[in-house]
């Protein structure tokens, strides 16, 4: 009678070691790397910073007294980053296009809709990011302004903070989903600045669209979000504007992404 030895390292099927896909915070960690990685995206964050504090120290220098307190130095400060920051978030959606890293981006992590969804939620980070840089300018000038004579009060009301959050972030994904949509750095910011800005002008001029206008153009429904207080129909008109802007540039600008051949 004779025996066979087996050896286990042929008979057994080698098993590959299992490779953990990566997660949601570390992807988004990657994607908020790659807002500063690059020259146009460091030099469009130094850009903002330095136009919000320069309008701090315009009032400070030309604003009557009276008017030199911590909610009227804050609010200024929120128009140069939601006209800018949205292109930061227009650079993050068509970087991995027009520098042809989609390829290698979508070969490490081949489902799409992952990669997508860290770049908005980096963006929307920023966008929060850039209200407590406001703050913290705005904080700054009240503590001068109070040196110097200014009123310098500290009165401020919580919902203007929440207003302003709401009114950078939806800037910041309206420039996302226009990303998303035409996937081409300089055409999506030339349509991002001038369709609504377009709309706008139409509204004005037109007497027919001066109604529709007053629903679709986002110059006047987020005009309230700079108040502490909004009325329940000037959300309605703001929803619905965002519905437009926002909402169907990011569904149908996912779907093409999704979409699209990589090469």
């Amino acid at each position: 009678m004779t025996t066979t030895t087996v050896n286990s390292s042929t008979a057994l099927p080698h098993r590959r070691p299992e490779v953990r896909r990566p997660s949601l915070p570390r992807l988004t960690g990657v994607e908020l790397r790659k807002l500063v990685d690059t020259r146009a995206g460091l030099w469009l964050l130094i850009t903002i910073g330095l136009l919000a504090a320069a309008l701090v120290v315009v009032q400070l220098i030309w604003a009557p007294d009276a008017d030199q307190t911590f909610a009227n130095l804050f609010v200024p400060t929120l128009l140069p980053v939601g006209v800018l920051l949205p292109v930061l978030g227009i650079l993050s959606i068509t970087g991995e296009w027009s520098q042809r890293s989609a390829l290698t981006t979508f070969a490490l992590v081949p489902r799409r809709a992952r990669v997508i969804l860290a770049k908005l939620v980096a963006t929307v980070l920023t966008a929060l990011a850039s209200v407590l840089v406001s703050l913290a300018l705005a904080a700054a000038g009240t503590v001068v302004a109070g040196a110097t004579g200014g009123a310098g009060t500290w009165r401020f009301e919580g919902t203007l903070l929440l207003h302003a959050a709401v009114f950078q972030v939806a800037n910041v994904l309206m420039g996302a989903g226009f990303g998303l949509l035409l996937l081409n750095t300089p055409l999506a910011i030339v349509g991002y600045l001038l369709l609504p800005t377009l709309w706008s002008v139409l509204g004005g001029i037109i007497r027919p669209l001066e109604g529709p206008a007053g629903w679709l153009d986002t110059g006047r429904t987020m005009e309230p979000l700079f108040t502490p207080d909004v009325t329940a129909g000037q959300w309605g008109r703001l929803a619905v504007s965002l519905l437009v802007w926002l909402v169907v540039p990011l569904v149908a600008g996912l779907v093409r992404t999704l979409r699209r051949e990589v090469s």
